[in-house]
């Protein structure tokens, strides 16, 4: 493994851990400061997703990729935009950044810093919200201008944050981090794993939708 993609691994840890202590965390904070007002709690999680995510995806972004998500970088993978030998690598990159942000965040407004969701999600219109969600993500990224990609993931999952029914996870790395906190933003590990099929689907949906559409020289081969 070269110094070059040490850094680039690097990258997505750091800035994996870096994004679910922002979702966890603004969740937690918003929770705090609303006085039981979950409208509230849930604006003030997406103000802080989009604002936090656009400043990761731009100072990440030229190192990495910053993908911080397990489904963009096997769809990297299957367009042959990144090598197959570099997924697993990314994954636990992932996997490893966004459970050290879930820690972070519980840590650092005095909760039990290692801690089991029991907010549990669930149901066929939660799961379709998700796979809604995920499509969109992987659209955007595909088919929207490569110089401004940032600012449109940033305000596509604001959005989704308030027209999915899931809230818009659309990333298993992030389910899997927000199973470690018992909060707002949390997951129970029982409706995990639903989460994360409904992504991967919404991620091959998209895909495909991209297949049809894109040009000749875009698609795989």
């Amino acid at each position: 493994m070269n110094s070059h993609f040490r850094l680039r691994l690097l990258s997505e840890l750091v800035g994996t851990a870096l994004l679910l202590c922002i979702v966890i965390g603004s969740g937690i904070m918003g929770v705090n400061l609303s006085q039981g007002n979950d409208a509230i709690a849930l604006l003030a999680n997406t103000m802080a997703t989009v604002f936090g995510l656009y400043v990761l995806i731009e100072l990440f972004g030229p190192i990495g990729g910053a993908h911080f998500n397990p489904v963009v970088t096997a769809i990297m993978v299957l367009l042959k935009r990144q090598p197959k030998p570099e997924f697993l690598p990314y994954l636990l990159a992932q996997l490893i950044g966004a459970a050290l942000g879930a820690w972070l965040a519980n840590l650092m407004f005095g909760l039990e810093p290692i801690q089991a969701s029991t907010k549990v999600r669930e149901g066929l219109g939660i799961w379709v919200g998700e796979v809604t969600a995920t499509f969109g993500l992987i659209t955007v990224i595909l088919l929207g201008n490569a110089q401004r990609v940032s600012s449109l993931v940033a305000a596509y999952i604001g959005a989704a944050y308030w027209f999915t029914s899931s809230t818009s996870f659309a990333n298993p790395a992030a389910v899997f981090g927000r199973m470690f906190s018992d909060t707002f933003a949390g997951i129970a590990p029982e409706s995990s794993m639903s989460f994360v099929m409904a992504e991967c689907l919404g991620g091959l949906l998209a895909l495909g939708f991209f297949q049809l559409i894109a040009k000749p020289n875009e698609k795989v081969t």
